[in-house]
């Protein structure tokens, strides 16, 4: 049997079932109505899981899709010409759409700049393989500037909600909300922490470089938090010397770090 034939078959069965129960009301039936087409109410509801607001479960979608697929096996009629999983799927969309904009105190409006604006870098994405600047991204949707950071702003507040609810991640299987979000702290990234050691292993080379006399200085100053007089009594010297000492090391450190100033200047 091909694939066709095997999917024909599986709507036939459905249309059978369906006309058992309308003919004798066996809750039974009903029931394994509701069994047969439960994933189609799965299927719909994570199709819009991305729109869900963050507030909201996943499940609380699911079982208003399952109260709607009931519904329709009550109200679908044959001689009207759609299937019963046509019917279905209609009133099902239907009801999940609904309960969306019910929990979305966001106007429509909202969500359609956010739908069309998504779109576009999708589309900027395609075609050149990079993401598009904020400047292009307005182009493409014909905002300036301002109307496009305004929009953008009133979208990243309409999703403001609790992180642990669940939603539909890259790979289609759902995950929770907080598991989609990137970290912006740059010891958890990788290949942030080992710029940063480099960083420390050239800086200490450097500084094991220095006289005797500036190290000390450097020591007490950034690490004991001494003063320059606190320092200079501890020298020696006078608070004048301890200030030219250090002028000098920090001369010396820039002209044997000159080379690595990139480096830096990505770990600042």
């Amino acid at each position: 049997m091909t694939r066709a034939t095997a999917e024909r078959a599986s709507s036939e069965t459905v249309q059978q079932l369906w006309e058992q129960y309308h003919s004798t009301g066996d809750a039974g039936l009903r029931n394994r109505l509701v069994l047969t087409l439960a994933p189609m109410v799965k299927y719909i509801v994570y199709r819009k899981a991305r729109e869900i607001p963050a507030r909201c479960d996943v499940e609380d979608f699911v079982s208003c899709g399952l109260e709607a697929l009931m519904r329709s096996l009550d109200r679908y009629d044959p001689a009207k010409g759609a299937t019963l999983e046509q019917f279905a799927w209609t009133r099902i969309h239907g009801a999940v759409l609904d309960e969306l904009r019910r929990n979305d105190w966001a106007p429509r409006s909202l969500r359609r700049w956010e739908r069309d604006i998504s779109r576009a870098r999708e589309k900027f994405i395609a075609l050149y393989g990079r993401a598009p600047s904020h400047e292009e991204l307005a182009d493409s949707v014909n905002l300036t500037r301002a109307e496009l950071d305004r929009w953008l702003r009133d979208i990243h507040r309409s999703d403001v909600g609790s992180l642990n609810v669940l939603v539909l991640g890259d790979d289609d299987t759902t995950i929770e909300r907080i598991d989609t979000l990137s970290s912006q702290d740059p010891n958890l990234d990788p290949e942030q922490r080992v710029v940063r050691e480099h960083a420390k292993e050239r800086f200490r080379a450097a500084f094991e470089q220095l006289p005797e006399r500036e190290r000390q200085v450097a020591v007490r100053l950034y690490l004991h938090n001494m003063t320059l007089r606190e320092i200079g009594d501890a020298l020696g010297v006078t608070e004048s010397r301890v200030c030219q000492i250090h002028g000098q090391l920090r001369r010396r450190l820039r002209e044997l770090l000159a080379a690595d100033e990139q480096l830096f200047s990505e770990v600042a």
